[in-house]
């Protein structure tokens, strides 16, 4: 059960990681204006959003049903935090999805928000990752 627990957070840092830096190169993409540094922002974003951000989402789910499989559903099915913090995974997605929209407007060069947008979005990933944080440590309710 440790070992699942070791990959399932290895898994959710590798994703965070990704949230975290994805939106913060959408700020420098946004301010560009050559286009070396477009194609060279559309590069590291590509491989950063289906290198390591996807592939850490993916695993982080895959070890999280395997824990709660592996805990049976039933002992934490009642427990409250575990509630809001699978509706905060939920909500994590939407955001992923939007990072990924975000990709393919700057993939076809038709972008129209402005770097303090993004920096706006890159404090997203923060919010959560101590919502959950707390919620899966101190189990609150």
């Amino acid at each position: 059960m440790l070992w699942l627990k070791a990959l399932h957070l290895i898994a959710m840092v590798t994703w965070f990681a990704g949230l975290f830096y994805l939106p913060r190169l959408y700020v420098y993409h946004a301010m560009s204006d050559d286009d070396i540094g477009n194609e060279r922002f559309k590069v590291m974003e590509r491989k950063l959003f289906y290198g390591i951000t996807t592939p850490g989402m993916v695993a982080t789910f895959i070890f999280g049903i395997w824990m709660l499989l592996d805990y049976a559903w039933g002992m934490y099915g009642s427990s409250g935090w575990l509630h809001v913090k699978l509706f905060l995974l939920a909500l994590m997605v939407v955001y992923h999805y939007f990072c990924w929209l975000w990709l393919e407007d700057f993939k076809h060069d038709r972008n129209q928000r402005s770097h303090v947008f993004y920096r706006w979005m890159n404090e997203i990933p923060t919010v959560f990752l101590l919502a959950i944080i707390i919620l899966a440590t101190v189990k609150p309710f």
